[in-house]
Formats: C-alpha cells, sequence, structure tokens
C-alpha cells in the first residue's frame, strides 16, 4: 500500500504512527516513551514522569494524556491504557 506522506517531517502534532499495548509495573519503565497515553477501559491510571514523580489520573473511554511518560505503575491503575508515537 502506498505511504503518500512517507516524506513527510513527523512532529508532536502529527497523527501517531506507532501504538502499542501498555502493561503496568511499578519498576519497570516503558520500552519506549510515547507522545500520547489512549486510554482503551476507562479507570484510573497512575502515571510517571522523567523526574519520577506519580500521579493518579481517572480517565474516560478514548480520553487522551499528551505527555512523554516514563512508566505507568500498576498499583493504582485500573484503566487499560494504549502509547502512541
Amino acid at each position: 500500500m502506498p505511504d503518500f506522506f512517507q516524506g513527510a517531517t513527523t512532529g508532536l502534532e502529527s497523527p501517531f504512527t506507532i501504538h502499542f499495548a501498555i502493561t503496568p509495573s511499578n519498576s519497570v519503565n516503558l520500552p519506549d516513551r510515547p507522545r500520547a497515553v489512549r486510554c482503551n477501559v476507562a479507570g484510573t491510571a497512575v502515571l510517571v514522569d522523567e523526574a519520577g514523580t506519580a500521579l493518579s489520573y481517572t480517565l474516560a473511554v478514548g480520553e487522551v494524556i499528551a505527555g512523554r511518560i516514563v512508566r505507568v505503575n500498576a498499583t493504582g491503575t485500573t484503566a487499560t491504557l494504549f502509547g502512541m508515537y
């Protein structure tokens, strides 16, 4: 299938090109830092930033958090999340 946008520069405002399921862990960082996280099943997500700060977010289905998180903690997370970049 042709990709008519293959030569275009990808920026933070561009649509994602790769997505992946996120497995929450209290100790293992994500293999790749996403530019956004999408909620697929509503619930709570405990997101950890690069400073190590963990904050809890209550998310609805389809909600997107734009942020380059490092980890999703298992403790306290009930939402199902996908990373996008």
